[in-house]
């Protein structure tokens, strides 16, 4: 099976960065799209930013030119480095992975949105 486990989050001041790390375990041939997603309390889950297995990315608005994201294919792991962090960055961070070709009982299947636990990001003003 696929499991996403990610880290890195904690408590920094405003102006402060984080580097959030993701990994994707099993026996895992590709994943097509590797994201991070995020949700602030009262507030629904929204997109942050994703990469696909090419280095293509997408970043909401709101954190373009603060956030990177990366991902390291051999290693089924995606990064998200927070630079110049606001107070609005808090939230919940979580991790997805998309379209994953993975060896199950002997087989091999694709599987779809997959999501990590979440870690908490929290930016102090």
């Amino acid at each position: 099976q696929v499991q996403l486990v990610e880290s890195g989050g904690g408590l920094v001041q405003a102006g402060g960065s984080l580097k959030l790390s993701c990994a994707a375990s099993g026996i895992i041939s590709s994943i097509n799209v590797m994201g991070w997603y995020r949700q602030a309390p009262g507030k629904q889950r929204e997109l942050v930013a994703t990469i696909t297995s090419h280095g293509s990315t997408n970043y909401a608005d709101s954190v373009k030119g603060r956030f990177t994201i990366s991902r390291d294919n051999a290693r089924n792991t995606v990064y998200l480095q927070m630079n110049s962090l606001k107070p609005e960055d808090t939230a919940v961070y979580y991790c997805n992975a998309d379209s994953v070709f993975y060896l199950t009982d002997g087989y091999w299947k694709r599987g779809y949105d997959y999501w990590g636990q979440g870690t908490q990001v929290t930016v102090s003003s």
